[in-house]
């Protein structure tokens, strides 16, 4: 069996990896994007779907007010003890000197299960992961954030006893491992193999000079020796490598006795002429999951091929066992609950803002902030997962104030997005006009030519196709009879690589708004929404 990576296509970044039996679960992080956590669920290594978002009440995460790429960072999968472990970091503070950010603990029996009210742990640094021991206790790892100015901000991991008895933190603390001079040590597993604890971390930041590094010692609490041919895993010296940002990893032994790593990367588009070795491009997917298969000599291990990530690999020798697909392509909201794939900013939006019921067949939103609003907004969406693809919608919608419209957007952050929506003009009546964030400039390339919606129009269809390296916009008022807005958009814009000053980790969203700033909460009914690839163009 071959597997092609990436596995989790599109934004699913920081993979942990956790097997339960003859059963695979990754848990990835869903940053400011509500609920919290994506955990997908596979039988051999190769065909995953989503299986839960534990995190789906406001007692467990409330990110209302959270900074772009706050959030839920890089979550931690663990089983032991007849039920699942889950750790999860909210950060509150991503710019300046600190990062504020709160650790947390919560448990189930079962992965779709309701899982429990959080327990806190610590607010030291971001990463938190629970180590299992032989001998009954458990273990604490984070990165440990050092704000003094003119320090290196990675201090090193740090490693605390958890008492599941006091349900708290316990005993001493201390730092285990400074990292290698790649810097930037994060990211930290530990895993009990063969006599030796090792601690795989991630380095040189979630960008193109990412590594998964890896040490070991006979003593949890160190010293700890890196590996001799360390980094275990790296794209940066191959910048031919379409799998580019390796790093980021944890490890799982299959119930087959073979050994296999998932990390992050990112599949950057296209260059055309630029140089191959100028800045290397945009990944508008985001940080995506692959997989890697490992191999051990002299008590450590090695990613077969070589430390840069492969395309394909030979899967574990199990049975392929291929799931239905866990979407629909065309979603025309007759259920009481939306799909997984669909999340919100932040928070988890009410029957008050959005409702499957008020209006049978239908997502009724009703209009909240602006998209550039870090606390309530009406806004339903889901992650790009492929180069090429058509997302589509059908929105009622009776606005009488230019402050009120509905419609599609592509969304990478509050100051990154695109909108093409149903408004009104005080003198064309009902319109449709599109907006433009750019790194928070704005502008209306249709100003003074914007789109009159005829009278009869009950409903309007908006389209979007993306084309790998641009996107465009179109419209019907039939179903049938579609016009393309003749403006080219670059997808480049909506990525990481793009996005002013750095140090953002999402990826490319595209879903349905209603905003009304006036405050009349005005509704928008969606009738479907539907999110296909194209396979005619495929990257």
């Amino acid at each position: 069996m071959i597997i092609q990576n990436p596995i989790l296509t599109g934004f699913n970044p920081d993979p942990s990896i956790c097997r339960v039996g003859e059963d695979y679960y990754i848990a990835v992080s869903t940053f400011e994007w509500f609920p919290g956590v994506g955990i997908y669920h596979s039988k051999d290594l190769k065909n995953w779907r989503l299986a839960a978002r534990p995190l789906n009440r406001i007692s467990q995460l409330n990110m209302l007010g959270n900074p772009d790429s706050g959030g839920i960072w890089a979550p931690q999968l663990s089983y032991a003890d007849e039920k699942f472990w889950l750790i999860y970091t909210d950060v509150k503070v991503v710019d300046g000197q600190w990062k504020d950010c709160h650790n947390y603990l919560v448990n189930c029996e079962t992965i779709d299960g309701e899982w429990s009210e959080p327990i806190y742990l610590n607010s030291s640094g971001f990463d938190p992961s629970l180590f299992h021991d032989e001998d009954g206790k458990k273990y604490l790892v984070n990165m440990y954030w050092d704000h003094r100015v003119g320090n290196h901000n990675f201090y090193g991991i740090i490693l605390q006893e958890y008492s599941v008895r006091e349900c708290k933190l316990v005993g001493r603390k201390d730092i285990i491992f400074k990292g290698t001079d790649i810097k930037l040590t994060e990211a930290p597993h530990l895993y009990k193999i063969n006599g030796y604890y090792y601690l795989l971390t991630a380095e040189g930041g979630t960008r193109y000079n990412h590594a998964v590094t890896i040490a070991r010692s006979k003593d949890i609490w160190g010293p700890y020796e890196v590996h001799p041919k360390n980094p275990l895993l790296t794209s940066w010296p191959y910048p031919h490598n379409p799998l580019q940002k390796a790093g980021h990893a944890s490890i799982v032994k299959t119930h087959t006795d073979e050994w296999f790593l998932v990390h992050l990367t990112g599949r950057p588009l296209p260059k055309g002429e630029a140089p191959l070795l100028e800045d290397r491009g945009y990944c508008p997917l985001g940080r995506e999951t692959a997989i890697q298969r490992i191999e051990w000599r002299d008590n450590w291990p090695y990613v077969v091929g070589g430390n840069q990530p492969s395309l394909e690999i030979q899967g574990p020798n199990i049975e392929e066992v291929k799931w239905e697909k866990d979407y629909e392509e065309k979603d025309d909201f007759n259920s009481g609950i939306l799909n997984h794939h669909f999340q919100t900013l932040r928070i988890p939006l009410g029957e008050n803002i959005l409702s499957l019921e008020d209006n049978p067949g239908h997502l009724r939103l009703y209009g909240k902030e602006s998209l550039t609003s870090r606390f309530t907004q009406a806004f339903v969406a889901r992650r790009w997962q492929h180069f090429n693809f058509i997302a589509e919608t059908k929105v009622a919608f009776y606005p009488d104030s230019f402050q009120q419209s509905a419609g599609l957007a592509n969304y990478y952050n509050t100051k990154n997005w695109t909108y093409l929506h149903v408004t009104w003009n005080e003198q064309k009546g009902r319109i449709l006009d599109l907006i433009i964030c750019d790194n928070f400039k704005f502008s209306q390339p249709l100003r003074g030519k914007e789109i009159v919606i005829p009278e009869d129009a009950n409903y309007v269809y908006l389209r979007v196709q993306v084309k790998t390296t641009t996107y465009e916009y179109s419209y019907s008022f039939d179903g049938e009879n579609w016009v393309t807005i003749p403006i080219q958009l670059y997808s480049y814009k909506l990525s990481d690589d793009y996005v002013h000053g750095g140090g953002f980790f999402t990826g490319a969203f595209v879903g349905m708004q209603c905003q009304d700033t006036s405050g009349e909460n005005l509704y928008a009914d969606f009738d479907y929404f539907v999110y296909k690839e194209d396979k005619i163009k495929k990257h």
